[in-house]
């Protein structure tokens, strides 16, 4: 069978709504609303090829998408199981441009490959495990009285995502509170389900200072938290800092969420700015990426967690050694994901996704191996454009 060549490039911009979510004023962070619609844009893309085969990919934001264009035409003509050649050019195209837009098109290429190969893309990959367990990832802190507005409620949510199954849970603490909120909250999770799930932090770059960091830091010290993400407003970028705060704190740090591809991962695992590395399909350079970064930090001897969930990072995990948890989220006591409702087949990252072992499984169908809802995405889409 000839190799499936790529004949034209869609990417669409569709609106949805979910219920009981509203953005932050400042952030724009999707919070627990009681009451309240937000209507929301979503981005999707398909690749065609002459052999009928057209690869998918629904996720990304609008900052990925506006770099498509700058590498959409380096792919017409090409042959579309040419992952590595179109990283490669992808890659040097968008070298002032963060890259951005080469991880959307290469997901739908391994799709395509999937869907030539009739397999589903762990196998592609090379499959290490199908049962990945799974924490659960909360939304932001929210000032709603049953939501997430005390350390009680957090305490609570835990309770109930153990009762579930989940193995482990993480925290996205309050945007704006004083650091004693914080702390209290961190302490009321810990005295309920410590030594009863592994717990992790992720402030989202949200303390102030690093004076802060470290004040929070010494908090998780003493509760026995696994992990601390993201502490305080450098935005995650700065390896010296991570270090210094490395040397100062007993808890593991993870970083390199907000850096991009596999040589700036390398850079900050060099510098030692991080215990484990934070690795993510729509910023690192699709599956092609990830799977490079997670490769080069088993070299290291560091595990390489996937941030998000979705079916792409099913595949990715599933043939992954050295990582330890699928992330579940955002999800809430109160209220769904704020994800756009795509998926036709049963497919779902909802609170009550895992199975009775706290595990999720990669989808087994070939490609991506998720039915999507094109109709839906068609009748709210707001933007088409199209490169051939």
């Amino acid at each position: 069978m000839a190799a499936p060549i790529v004949t034209s490039i869609e990417l669409l911009e569709f609106s949805y709504t979910r219920p009981d979510v509203a953005p932050h004023e400042k952030t724009r962070a999707m919070l627990y609303s009681p009451g309240a619609t937000a209507t929301l844009k979503a981005r999707a893309l398909r690749v065609y090829t002459n052999s009928g085969i057209i690869g998918g990919y629904v996720g990304g934001n609008a900052t990925e998408y506006a770099g498509i264009p700058q590498v959409a035409y380096a792919l017409i003509g090409k042959n579309a199981l040419a992952r590595e050649a179109f990283y490669t050019t992808a890659k040097q195209a968008l070298k002032q441009h963060a890259r951005m837009g080469l991880s959307q098109i290469d997901m739908a290429l391994w799709d395509i490959a999937g869907q030539y190969y009739d397999a589903p893309i762990y196998e592609l990959l090379g499959e290490f495990r199908k049962d990945l367990p799974t924490y659960a990832s909360t939304t932001p802190g929210d000032d709603h009285p049953d939501g997430l507005s005390t350390p009680e409620a957090y305490a609570d949510f835990a309770e109930q995502c153990l009762e579930l199954g989940y193995p482990a849970y993480k925290i996205h603490t309050w945007r704006e509170a004083p650091m004693k909120k914080h702390i209290d909250m961190l302490t009321a999770v810990a005295n309920r389900v410590g030594g009863k799930m592994d717990l992790m932090l992720d402030p989202a770059s949200t303390f102030m200072t690093f004076a802060d960091a470290y004040k929070i830091g010494r908090a998780c010290d003493d509760l026995g938290y696994l992990w601390l993400e993201d502490p305080y407003r450098d935005g995650g970028v700065s390896a010296f800092g991570h270090r210094k705060l490395r040397q100062m704190i007993r808890t593991p740090i993870l970083q390199t969420e907000h850096i991009r591809g596999l040589e700036q991962h390398v850079d900050f695992i060099v510098a030692d700015g991080t215990d484990f590395v934070r690795i993510d399909n729509d910023y690192d350079g699709g599956i092609t990426g990830v799977m490079k970064i997670a490769h080069a930090s088993e070299g290291f001897g560091l595990d390489a967690e996937l941030h998000g969930p979705g079916p792409e990072r099913r595949h990715v995990m599933a043939a992954i050694r050295n990582t330890n948890y699928y992330e579940l989220g955002l999800i809430h006591p109160k209220m769904g994901r704020a994800a756009p409702p795509i998926f036709l087949d049963g497919y779902s990252d909802e609170i009550d996704a895992i199975d009775s072992n706290g595990n999720v499984q990669p989808p087994e169908k070939p490609g991506i191996g998720v039915e999507i809802d094109w109709a839906f995405i068609e009748r709210n889409t707001t933007d088409r454009t199209v490169f051939e």
